[in-house]
């Protein structure tokens, strides 16, 4: 046939783009595999593994109070408010109560929502005062997404604050904020020795792992009178720490 030529692949580089085919066929089968075994792996992890400083993380740009919720002010002067991490990594996974609606008003230290775990409760305080523009309706679907990223996918409201500057003054920002929630973790191991005792005859068992380090989610597997005096000595009661000194305030 006139103006027909016919080629070999084999004696061009068709061979060669046949080998990367063949490549990608078996490499993307392979990665998809790869990393949902790290994904189970960092589940297992979160789920299993101890519970350190090293394991928190701090975003240097949030404030923090003491009610271990965030607060971050967008450009929009709309404020971002959430659970901090370590709350979460003490309590594991939860679902929410009581969330609030849009166009609610809210204060500074009033009660913004509660979070349950098997029919135990814990209240969660505002950290800012204003009015509430918006609820993360996810978090009642999804609340496996507040575990995930507490700080982006699993944020609680969006407020349109009043007095952000008084409000948010006394707060934990950046370097500050990284020792406060050191030092809140091992406030906790004081609070597990005291309380937990009263109502696990083998505490040890529960909270911590091998070599004594304190276990990831410790209150999940903790009854419901260790969760009310968390709530009572632990997130309700007023402590201060400046200069890697921690102190109790007595307002």
């Amino acid at each position: 046939m006139d103006g027909f030529k016919y080629n070999n692949i084999f004696e061009t580089k068709g061979i060669e783009y046949l080998v990367t085919i063949i490549f990608f066929l078996f490499l993307i089968p392979f990665w998809i595999f790869l990393n949902r075994q790290v994904k189970s792996k960092k589940n297992a992890q979160k789920s299993f593994g101890i519970l350190t400083a090293n394991t928190l993380n701090v975003p240097q740009g949030l404030f923090f109070s003491r009610y271990h919720t965030w607060t971050h002010l967008e450009k929009s002067g709309i404020a971002k408010v959430g659970l901090d991490d370590l709350l979460v990594h003490l309590t594991g996974e939860v679902q929410f109560n009581n969330l609030k609606k849009s166009g609610e008003k809210v204060k500074k230290g009033e009660l913004l929502a509660e979070i349950k775990q098997n029919g135990k409760l814990l209240k969660i305080f505002s950290p800012i005062s204003g009015e509430i523009m918006e609820a993360n309706a996810m978090l009642t679907s999804s609340p496996e997404l507040l575990n995930e990223d507490p700080y982006a996918k699993g944020w609680m409201y969006k407020v349109k604050p009043i007095s952000w500057v008084p409000d948010t003054n006394s707060y934990y920002l950046a370097d500050d904020a990284t020792i406060w929630a050191t030092q809140e973790l091992e406030r906790f191991k004081d609070f597990l020795a005291q309380s937990v005792g009263k109502y696990s005859p083998m505490p040890s068992n529960v909270v911590l792992q091998d070599g004594g380090e304190l276990v990831d989610q410790p209150l999940s597997g903790l009854p419901n009178e260790v969760w009310q005096d968390f709530q009572k000595d632990f997130l309700s009661k007023k402590v201060l720490c400046r200069n890697k000194n921690c102190f109790r305030d007595q307002k």
